[in-house]
């Protein structure tokens, strides 16, 4: 995978596009969209921390920095029979993808050892799998990739020019390193970007032509919006306009038009009509369930409500969707980015 932007999507082309009539937008990556999928179809994931609080990163979003003092308790890596369980329930309420997030920096040989034996465990219950653990080598990559990792999430979080202001404990260029590993282990990247943090449109448009000149794209964007969470510094980061965030979906579908386009952190906080218009604009992924890393999501009823509502179903159901089962599992507020 080549980790310097190749394709002629430039941040000038992007922030053009952007700046369409929405209406314009909107039919662009309508039609992208149906050229390459069906526009009914939304694929489910559901999203685990299986490692929580007590990250050495500054992530200026993140309530898991060991930097910003939000009471998130840094507890040791789950029970692998406890992380099986909640797989369960996730498959159970529909889910066809199970992600599996850490909050480590980078991990050490002997995690990877125990979440590999993990990863074997949730795909011989026919899940996808995906894990997010910070940055990771070559030797570590493949050991994941041996054991029947589907997707390996690391996000990009903004454009080059803004990362530094979110972020100082880790490059934009070492976040590039590990994609890389990623790639040529034979994984599928997950890798977006948060919005929201303050940045500008231009910024926006510099992320997507990062994601976007990836050789190949990823074949999964989740695009968080930011969730303030009280105690990070960016508690405070001014609103967002929500067609803003519409746009930057439709954008991530013109881009990249074969990728899952993932509703991922502060969906619940778009409320339904913002969601539907996102759908509209090419988003076919959402996390699914009551709870991300260590924030909110989306109740599992409304989400099926509001499916039902405006005629989506879920991709790769068999059958209808059981209601979820009562497993333990701990969350917190987090955006999905490592």
């Amino acid at each position: 995978m080549t980790t310097t932007p190749t394709s002629s999507w430039t941040p000038e082309r992007i922030e053009a596009l952007l700046a369409l009539p929405l209406p314009e937008l909107m039919w662009q990556a309508q039609q992208t969209h149906r050229a390459h999928f069906d526009p009914t179809a939304v694929q489910l994931s559901s999203l685990l921390s299986i490692k929580t609080g007590g990250c050495p990163e500054d992530c200026g979003y993140c309530p898991q920095s060991a930097h910003h003092d939000v009471g998130v308790k840094a507890d040791k890596l789950m029970d692998a029979d406890l992380v099986l369980a909640n797989a369960q329930a996730a498959k159970d309420a529909g889910a066809s993808r199970f992600c599996m997030g850490a909050a480590w920096r980078e991990p050490k040989d002997r995690d990877i050892d125990k979440v590999a034996a993990i990863v074997e465990g949730v795909k011989a219950m026919g899940l996808e799998t995906c894990m997010t653990l910070g940055m990771l080598n070559a030797r570590q990559a493949q050991r994941l990739a041996d054991a029947g990792l589907d997707y390996y999430n690391h996000n990009l979080d903004t454009s080059p020019e803004f990362y530094g202001s979110i972020i100082t404990t880790r490059t934009y260029q070492e976040r590039l390193d590990t994609l890389h590993v990623v790639r040529e282990a034979g994984m599928h990247v997950c890798c977006g970007g948060i919005v929201g943090m303050g940045e500008s449109r231009r910024d926006r448009a510099g992320l997507l032509a990062q994601l976007a000149g990836l050789d190949p794209y990823p074949e999964s964007v989740p695009i968080n919006s930011l969730v303030r969470v009280a105690g990070t510094p960016l508690e405070d980061a001014p609103d967002l306009d929500p067609f803003e965030f519409v746009r930057t979906v439709a954008a991530a579908r013109i881009t990249m038009p074969k990728a899952w386009v993932r509703l991922s952190a502060g969906r619940k906080e778009l409320g339904d009509g913002i969601q539907a218009l996102c759908f509209l604009a090419g988003a076919n992924s959402i996390f699914y369930g009551d709870t991300l890393l260590v924030t909110g999501n989306a109740d599992v009823d409304a989400d099926r409500a509001l499916f039902v509502r405006l005629g989506l179903r879920a991709t790769g159901q068999q059958a209808a969707p059981t209601a979820m089962a009562p497993a333990p599992h701990r969350v917190i507020p987090m955006q999905t980015a490592h």
